[in-house]
């Protein structure tokens, strides 16, 4: 989609220098071109040009927009998005200085539309065109954030584990392996096969936590804050097993270290992951 703004004035001389300038020479000669009757389009000049061309041109009957419906929707949108945009007038502008008019908004419209998901075709424009996407500055942000930060490897190979696509047939699936099951027989029935739902505290590390009723209890019994983790251990209990941390806590000797269940630890999401981190150092 391009979107080449124009006068009511112009001539059929301007519209075909408008369209050689911003259509012919990225694009190339189209085979047909579908319009109304415009009288630049229907003018001497223009159809002579074409004709040697060799373009058609096929012009859609008075009043009856249906002819040509893809591009009147395509038209009807990039209005309605400019008309959101132009809502101040004409002659707004912003803190930055910039005019909020349609001219100036049309090049990032375009770039907006061709490069946005379209349910119809299951792709954007510009992938359907060029066979890829323009890049974004955050596509660039992508590349470096593996080196920028540390933990961002981790989060990067377990979305990669999670995004292996599995070859489905009507009632079985064949999945990708790591290592430690690669000895097994990778295709499974889909009655074993549940989809996955990742933890709101793996999606978010960083996000601050509100401490949970056994954590608040437990904090106000413990001697302090905790400091570090030191072992885990499993015991039973009520016929089920349970894993419990040894917690240490600050300005407190060895002696006042306290066994926690996972969900107990005060505010323990930190320490869970550095210990965890640790044991696989």
């Amino acid at each position: 989609m391009r979107c080449l703004p124009c006068h009511k004035e112009d001539t059929a001389m301007d519209t075909a220098l408008l369209f050689w300038n911003n259509i012919i020479s990225t694009c190339g000669v189209p085979k047909i071109i579908i319009s109304n009757r415009d009288p630049n389009f229907t003018s001497e000049f223009w159809t002579n040009l074409y004709d040697m061309l060799g373009t058609k041109l096929a012009f859609c009957t008075a009043y009856h927009p249906q002819t040509d419906g893809l591009a009147e929707r395509m038209i009807h949108k990039m209005e309605e998005i400019l008309r959101r945009f132009c809502a101040y007038g004409m002659e707004h502008k912003d803190h930055g200085g910039f005019t909020h008019d349609w001219v100036t908004l049309l090049p990032a419209v375009q770039h907006s539309y061709n490069t946005s998901h379209h349910s119809t075709r299951g792709k954007t424009p510009a992938m359907g065109e060029k066979g890829w996407n323009p890049l974004f500055p955050v596509d660039h942000l992508k590349k470096n954030i593996l080196t920028m930060y540390p933990t961002a490897k981790d989060f990067h190979e377990m979305w990669k584990r999670a995004c292996d696509t599995a070859a489905k047939c009507e009632d079985a699936v064949e999945v990708k392996l790591t290592e430690e099951f690669s000895r097994k027989h990778p295709v499974f029935p889909v009655s074993l096969v549940k989809p996955y739902f990742q933890k709101e505290e793996d999606k978010f590390p960083f996000r601050k936590k509100n401490p949970t009723h056994s954590e608040i209890v437990e904090a106000e019994d413990s001697p302090g804050p905790v400091k570090k983790i030191i072992k885990a251990r499993k015991i039973r209990l009520n016929d089920k097993d349970q894993r419990q941390y040894l917690v240490r806590f600050k300005n407190q000797t060895a002696n006042k270290d306290k066994w926690f269940s996972e969900d107990a630890i005060p505010y323990g999401n930190l320490h869970l992951r550095r210990f965890r981190a640790s044991r696989r150092t």
